[in-house]
């Protein structure tokens, strides 16, 4: 676990990657449910969706599984796809029992062409996250990066 104070755990987060394929095929694979599936979330983890409707105002549903069997839900909501140039979406997990998300970032994505590779950039911004869910900020960066890896893997 990080040994940062809370308040020095970072709100803000920004990664680029360049990835070996075409940046449609990057972008479909953040807006088609079934690619989505196979990367999204860190390492031991699967995803069960159930509600992924790639529109502007569409619904996100799902569970990330751990190999254990631990389930983590996450929700979210589309704001902004202009394929293949950028996307834009909220994401929301650790839910209270009356429904409320504990975490809900911001997330935009760009996709620049450069030699037929994609710049794949990530901005990350932390709208809201309860005191009971603080300290899943410092693990962000290291989800993030697997889940990136997870993607890059995709089109190797």
């Amino acid at each position: 676990m990080d040994n940062r104070k809370l308040e020095d755990i970072p709100r803000e987060l920004t990664i680029t990657r360049l990835i070996n394929a075409p940046r449609e095929k990057v972008y479909d694979a953040w807006t088609k449910a079934e690619q989505f599936a196979v990367w999204w979330s860190p390492r031991d983890f699967s995803n069960d969706v159930r509600v992924f409707d790639a529109v502007p105002g569409g619904r996100i549903d799902m569970d990330m599984v751990h190999i254990s069997g631990q389930k983590h839900q996450m929700g979210g909501l589309f704001k902004e796809l202009n394929r293949p140039e950028k996307l834009v979406f909220i994401s929301t997990a650790f839910e209270d029992a009356s429904g409320e998300p504990g975490i809900e970032n911001l997330n935009t994505i760009t996709f620049e062409d450069v030699e037929g590779k994609t710049r794949l950039t990530l901005f990350v911004q932390v709208l809201r996250v309860s005191p009971e869910v603080e300290k899943a900020l410092a693990g962000m960066s290291i989800g993030w990066n697997q889940s990136l890896d997870k993607l890059e893997e995709m089109f190797l």
